[in-house]
């Protein structure tokens, strides 16, 4: 289908590679006065507004001078289900499982429901500039329908899969091996790969999957290698010394996925905060990708991650929100926080790193980086622009900005829903409603 071109005017930030330092100018491309080329979904060309005008200039002109333009931002770790958990008082991980997310979880046996919830969970990922997440659905096959329609409708490039539970959660929340399989298998054959979704095989963690279970999400694994793999590992010691208690025979706790074969390129393990140095040395090996929860980490005292120690094995490690653990669906905040646990730890995440790690950095760790997480010609059209003058406390400090990446620094640590001027997801533009294009 042809469609009109639209032309965003802007500065625009795209980077190339990860930032190796402040001063790396070459992992990234940034124009003062910038153009993108958008025409059915996909950006046609990016570069200098009067060159780029050029190349259609009968294009419709949006111009949101003086506002950043970047790639939309990438969560790699979400539970859809936990919308209305957020900010739920007072417990660790067991507790706060057993005493919140599980009980509200299972209300998302009502399609309704759970349609009603994914409208609502899309919101916020807008309103948050998040144009890509890898979710966690319910155990019940109608919310991963739900939240796959829901990310259709809005033409967005969502991951996600129901989780596979058969132990240790309540009734009504639990699968069967066999049962949990056939509904992953009917998921994966009605939606990945079908417009913009992807699918995630997703078992919860170990300790809600009995070995039988496990057996059938590796059969998974091998049966659809172009999905991803989700779960968690060694969030908190509490969790480890359990599934230690629960698979005697493992030699730790990443071992209990890898005798499964769900370890992979992949493969997405949420928190690995506390990791034995074969566990380090098993995911160097295998190319699965530890993914860094901050504000969960802190809100649940689970931990401190170690991005230097894991990036210094080759290993490549994602970041995202990890709402409801995680306290804000904002990747401006998660940053935030994400940079204060790596200065305890000795650490340093500079702004451009940074940005780069919530767009292309976390693309890469999808395997996506041709299609998300940049600005370059022929990849698609998610876009976030950014207003870091969005409240008076930023427009106060922004007096005294005088490199981008002061800007950046202002937008990271100040920044959230109110930053995000607009959202464009496949060159639809999504907060002021005004522009549609596909």
């Amino acid at each position: 289908m042809t469609s009109k071109h639209l032309l965003l005017r802007g500065r625009l930030l795209s980077f190339t590679a990860e930032p190796e330092g402040p001063e790396d100018r070459d992992s990234y491309v940034y124009v003062e006065d910038g153009a993108l080329l958008l025409a059915d979904g996909r950006i046609l060309a990016a570069g200098g507004f009067d060159e780029v005008r050029m190349r259609a200039p009968e294009a419709e002109v949006i111009d949101h001078r003086p506002h950043l333009m970047m790639a939309g931002f990438i969560d790699t770790h979400i539970h859809f289900p936990q919308v209305q958990v957020i900010a739920s008082w007072g417990a660790q991980l067991l507790d706060w499982l057993n005493t919140y997310t599980f009980p509200e979880e299972t209300r998302f046996a009502d399609a309704s429901h759970a349609a009603r919830m994914a409208e609502r969970f899309l919101d916020q990922m807008i309103a948050h500039g998040t144009t890509t997440a890898v979710a966690y659905c319910s155990v019940h096959k109608a919310s991963a329908e739900a939240y796959f329609t829901a990310a259709a409708r809005r033409g967005m490039r969502m991951i996600g899969g129901k989780v596979l539970m058969d132990r240790n959660a309540p009734e009504g929340l639990r699968d069967t091996p066999q049962s949990g399989y056939d509904d992953s298998k009917a998921l994966i054959a009605e939606w990945h790969g079908k417009g913009r979704a992807l699918y995630a095989i997703s078992p919860r963690f170990a300790i809600t999957s009995t070995p039988a279970q496990l057996e059938m999400a590796g059969a998974l694994v091998a049966e659809h290698p172009d999905c991803y793999m989700q779960t968690h590992l060694s969030e908190n010691h509490d969790e480890i010394a359990y599934t230690a208690r629960l698979y005697p025979d493992a030699p730790d706790y990443l071992g209990v996925y890898e005798r499964y074969g769900l370890l992979t390129p992949k493969a997405l393990l949420g928190h690995a905060l506390h990791l034995g140095p074969r566990e380090i040395g098993v995911l160097r090996e295998s190319g699965a990708k530890p993914v860094f929860c901050p504000t969960s980490n802190l809100f649940l005292g689970s931990g401190l991650f170690d991005d230097a120690g894991l990036r210094g094995q080759g290993i490549t490690n994602a970041i995202a929100t990890d709402v409801g653990g995680g306290t804000s669906y904002s990747m401006l905040q998660t940053l935030a926080e994400g940079y204060k646990i790596l200065q305890l730890r000795g650490q340093r995440l500079h702004p451009l790193r940074a940005f780069h790690w919530i767009t292309r950095g976390n693309a890469v760790a999808l395997g996506l980086a041709d299609r998300i997480g940049t600005l370059e010609a022929g990849t698609e059209a998610d876009i976030v622009v950014l207003n870091a003058h969005a409240t008076d406390a930023m427009a106060l400090r922004m007096e005294r900005a005088e490199t981008l990446s002061e800007e950046l620094f202002v937008l990271q640590m100040m920044g959230d829903d109110r930053a995000i001027a607009e959202v464009y997801v496949a060159g639809c533009a999504q907060k002021s409603g005004t522009v549609s294009i596909l």
